[in-house]
């Protein structure tokens, strides 16, 4: 058996040999010809996972977390009223950065498993003028699916000069969303859960909207090298095959990200969010048999990219994971401070699920059933 244990955690995710494969290209100048074009179809290539055709993507070099900070920086200024939506640990995160240049923050929290109504959604936005709202796509922390084209929905109608903020982090890709059909303003992603790269670059797309907004700014961006100021002519020089210089780029990681793009767009978004759909389904299915059951209160709004499942009486944590990991398989324990150790997380986006003969989840289901039998649960399989 390989020394490699897969990871199965809600990211980072397994990743295709061919793009593990761009990752060890040799060291290559960021102004390389080579480079510069797969740069610039690196950034219509997001357009086209997002469906934006105006949206602009910026490829930076980071974490997820900074995405948050470049929304936070460019759109916030103080005094500035937000309102977040918090359906778990990532919610209450980006409520804590947005705090910290300056907005005014009301949160939204709904309880674990659960999301807002739709009429308490609609009776803030009618109270409050709001700069922006945010909304966690699928928040890591509990496996909660938000509905971002129901809220878009209330926000073109309640408060349409709202700017709508979706961090997609845990979602983009294998989720469905619809930049501008539904009028998203701001999407915050990262290259390592359902893009399918390697950590190590921070993905927003920001609406023409935004982008206004950040031009009718009173105050000086409170920021340096997340400024879309400095950015925003360096992503449309290499957009058109001319290189422009102010931080570099994580070259390899961008080679890797092309390489990861090109498959999933050869296979077509569609395509991608179905087959996401089919492997979340099996593992409801496996969690369902064993007679235990999901941290999202419903199918409804559970993540089709990762399921958090609840630990059965008399298993914990430390009785379950190391079990796994004899097996080979890397999951993940509870994020959410007030139920952190009550239950644990199984991630299937990319390859685990677009190409099911590596058998990944049948390997990782496999796996939990033996361990949570190991671990003293008792439970009858109705095959």
């Amino acid at each position: 058996m390989s020394s490699h244990k897969l990871c199965m955690i809600p990211g980072p995710i397994e990743f295709h040999e061919e793009v593990l494969g761009a990752m060890s290209t040799p060291a290559t100048a960021h102004t390389d010809p080579g480079f510069i074009r797969i740069f610039s179809e690196t950034i219509k290539m997001l357009r086209q996972v997002v469906f934006t055709t105006s949206g602009q993507p910026f490829v930076i070099a980071g974490s997820g977390t900074l995405g948050w900070d470049q929304t936070a920086a460019n759109l916030i200024e103080p005094g500035d009223a937000a309102l977040v939506l918090s359906n778990g640990y990532f919610g209450d995160g980006l409520a804590d950065c947005l705090t910290t240049y300056g907005a005014s923050v009301t949160v939204q929290r709904a309880q674990p498993g659960s999301r807002s109504s739709a009429a308490k959604i609609e009776e803030l936005l009618a109270a409050t003028k709001y700069k922006l709202v945010t909304i966690t796509q699928v928040d890591t922390s509990t496996g909660v699916l938000d509905d971002v084209k129901g809220l878009c929905d209330i926000v073109k109608r309640v408060s349409p000069d709202t700017l709508v903020v979706v961090d997609g982090v845990c979602a983009t890709a294998a989720e469905r969303l619809y930049f501008d059909q539904w009028g998203v303003d701001v999407v915050i992603t990262a290259s390592q859960k359902a893009l399918g790269c390697p950590p190590g670059v921070s993905v927003v797309v920001a609406s023409q909207k935004a982008l206004a907004v950040l031009k009718a700014r009173k105050t000086p961006v409170a920021a340096y090298y997340i400024n879309w100021n400095r950015w925003l002519p360096v992503m449309q020089a290499y957009e058109n095959l001319a290189p422009s210089y102010f931080a570099t780029p994580c070259v390899q990681t961008i080679i890797a990200l092309h390489a990861s793009l090109k498959q999933i767009t050869a296979l077509g978004m569609e395509t991608y969010f179905d087959r996401h759909v089919e492997a979340a389904n099996r593992v409801r299915a496996a969690v369902k048999r064993w007679g235990l059951s999901t941290v999202a209160q419903n199918l409804d709004i559970a993540s089709h990219a990762m399921t958090a499942v609840w630990l059965p009486d008399g298993v914990e944590l430390p009785d379950l994971l190391p079990r796994l990991a004899a097996k080979g398989i890397v999951t993940a324990g509870g994020i959410h401070k007030d139920i952190a150790k009550k239950y644990f997380r199984i991630g299937h986006m990319g390859i685990s699920v677009t190409q099911p003969e590596r058998q990944y989840i049948d390997r990782t289901l496999k796996a939990v059933e033996e361990s949570l039998a190991e671990a003293g649960y008792n439970f009858f399989r109705n095959e």
